[in-house]
């Protein structure tokens, strides 16, 4: 009998660390970097009345990390992160909380782009106060007092359900140097009732409201196509190197986001054209960008690492095609920029005479709002004020 009861609460103890939610078990270490940086965790409801927010999150991504692409900290360009979650579904595990990481914090936003639109929707349980832990303690935060951290969490529902109260995770939030943003999806009043105002006021970030039914609507240019043709041209300036599995994977996703950016709409595709030709844009297992950011070395690769074009070339020849290409995509990237130029003042001039018409606030507007207002307590500034 004394076995059986031994062997009975051993058993209870490992169901019990089995059950842990992930953050509780997962420890990252801050990046330590005397950069300066700019770190977005998006945490988005996916439960089922939640589309319409999906969708302009898919439609305005690119334009939201244009803005970030501007931003400076005394005259240095900082290094651009942003994270995606997902809670409030039924499919996901109980045991975490209804909700998952999908993408960790990462400039490759590639393969974010296509993880929002790979999301899917249906009824679930929203426990804002969990995803907020979550995404604050499993995520790997800059410690650098110069970088801007934050949260933004979307949904529709009282910020007041689960176990973990959104009261005691907000202040640990911002007690990490990370601001919490609530994005409220309906009437502004009813997301002060359910919450959502006391989560941001928590943790030193703002609350907006949005209509998140809304599809959002850019003015069509006369510059969306030749951006659009100008993203697929810059396409061929980048190598990849590594396993084939990691070249392979790199040249899909980018063909893959160029696709789902044409999907959505002209202007997402001229939106990510302009984030390509910002020199920000960065793919993962690309050498040009890898060799300049000192993170390899080509003498150092194996003869199977190298891109296909590289192969065939000697060492000295490898390396004056590597030059040749990183010209050939600074002038692409310089279009891009004229551009895109004319493209923003075709599209101001569009919008002031709609002046006079009611604009809705949508996910990207939201953001951007709250983003650049937070952004100037770390001194950042923005090229396009």
């Amino acid at each position: 009998m004394r076995k059986l009861f031994h062997f009975t609460v051993l058993a209870l103890v490992s169901l019990g660390l089995m059950n842990q939610p992930t953050q509780a078990k997962e420890k990252p270490q801050p990046t330590k970097t005397t950069q300066p940086s700019v770190e977005l965790a998006i945490l988005l409801d996916t439960s089922g009345s939640m589309q319409g927010l999906i969708n302009q999150a898919r439609s305005q991504l690119w334009k939201i990390v244009n803005e970030l692409a501007t931003a400076k900290q005394n005259g240095q360009v900082p290094v651009m992160k942003v994270a995606l979650y997902e809670y409030g579904k039924s499919s996901l595990p109980a045991s975490e909380g209804y909700m998952r990481q999908i993408m960790p914090l990462t400039e490759n936003l590639d393969q974010l782009s296509e993880e929002l639109f790979a999301l899917k929707t249906n009824g679930g349980e929203e426990y804002c106060g969990h995803v907020i832990q979550a995404a604050t303690n499993g995520l790997k935060w800059s410690d650098s007092d110069k970088s801007l951290k934050l949260i933004f969490i979307a949904g529709n529902e009282p910020f007041t359900q689960g176990k973990v109260d959104f009261k005691v995770a907000c202040p640990a939030a911002i007690k990490k140097g990370i601001t919490i943003n609530t994005i409220f999806c309906g009437p502004e009043q009813t997301g002060i009732q359910t919450g959502w105002k006391e989560g941001a006021l928590l943790a030193d970030g703002s609350f907006l409201s949005i209509n998140h039914g809304v599809q959002v609507v850019t003015p069509k240019t006369p510059y969306d196509r030749k951006l659009s043709e100008l993203s697929r041209s810059i396409n061929k300036t980048y190598l990849f190197y590594g396993s084939q599995k990691a070249k392979n994977e790199s040249s899909a996703s980018q063909l893959s986001a160029d696709g789902l950016a044409g999907q959505s709409s002209p202007a997402s595709s001229a939106d990510r054209a302009a984030f390509k030709g910002s020199g920000r844009y960065r793919v993962k297992a690309d050498l040009i960008d890898a060799i300049a950011g000192k993170k390899v070395k080509l003498q150092e690769l194996k003869q199977e690492e190298l891109p296909a074009e590289l192969k065939k070339l000697t060492k000295k020849e490898q390396t004056a095609y590597i030059e040749k290409k990183q010209k050939e995509r600074k002038a692409i990237q310089l279009q891009i920029q004229e551009l895109t130029k004319k493209r923003n003042k075709f599209i101001a001039d569009e919008m002031k005479k709609q002046q006079n018409q009611k604009k809705e606030t949508t996910f990207d507007t939201a953001v951007i709002k709250a983003l650049k207002s937070q952004a100037v307590k770390k001194n950042f500034q923005f090229q396009s004020e």
